[in-house]
């Protein structure tokens, strides 16, 4: 029995290893458990990420599903489960309330910004900005960009949040993923 139970344990290291490499060879990050593969769009990508579930499930109640899976590009600051769960109780079972669908979508899309940036692209803006700049999110209002030390750019909302990027580059056939530790609301 205990034979068996070091042959499944095996097995499954195995099959999680050669899923890696697979991943890694496809040029894809993993996020949430999940490969993601550069040439799946945004949507296609984050639905298989188990640190994105809540995200998921507010981008479907706020209608916005066809908008990022539409050709793009989008820079996508993508907030965790975690980031989700740091907001007051109650507040994402009222967000994805259909009533308030308009609401959920102006903070949804407040963390979208149309264009391709990646890391090298945001820090060079940083610079340019001396040390911060401002970018112009779909929704419309501004999100800013700031340097935390070397590769460690941080986002400051518009009610003074600050949130951390976590992981970089997640690059989508119609753009590129930045997953974050905090929920950016617009002012």
């Amino acid at each position: 029995m205990k034979k068996l139970i070091n042959i499944a344990f095996v097995s499954s290291a195995l099959l999680f290893t050669a899923g890696a490499f697979a991943a890694m060879e496809s040029g894809s990050v993993m996020v949430g458990g999940a490969a993601m593969f550069p040439q799946k769009n945004i949507v296609e990508n984050a639905m298989n990420s188990k640190d994105h579930t809540t995200l998921v499930a507010a981008v479907k109640a706020a209608g916005l599903v066809d908008t990022l899976q539409s050709k793009g590009p989008f820079t996508v600051f993508a907030p965790t489960n975690a980031a989700f769960a740091k907001l007051p109780a109650g507040t994402v079972d009222n967000l994805v309330k259909p009533e308030n669908k308009a609401m959920l979508a102006s903070i949804l899309t407040y963390h979208v910004v149309a264009g391709n940036y990646d890391m090298k692209s945001l820090e060079a803006k940083i610079k340019q900005g001396g040390g911060h700049t401002e970018l112009k999110t779909v929704n419309g209002q501004p999100l800013w960009i700031m340097s935390n030390g070397p590769h460690n750019i941080q986002l400051k909302d518009g009610k003074g949040n600050v949130a951390n990027i976590s992981t970089y580059d997640v690059h989508q056939k119609n753009g590129v993923i930045d997953v974050i530790d905090t929920v950016l609301m617009p002012k």
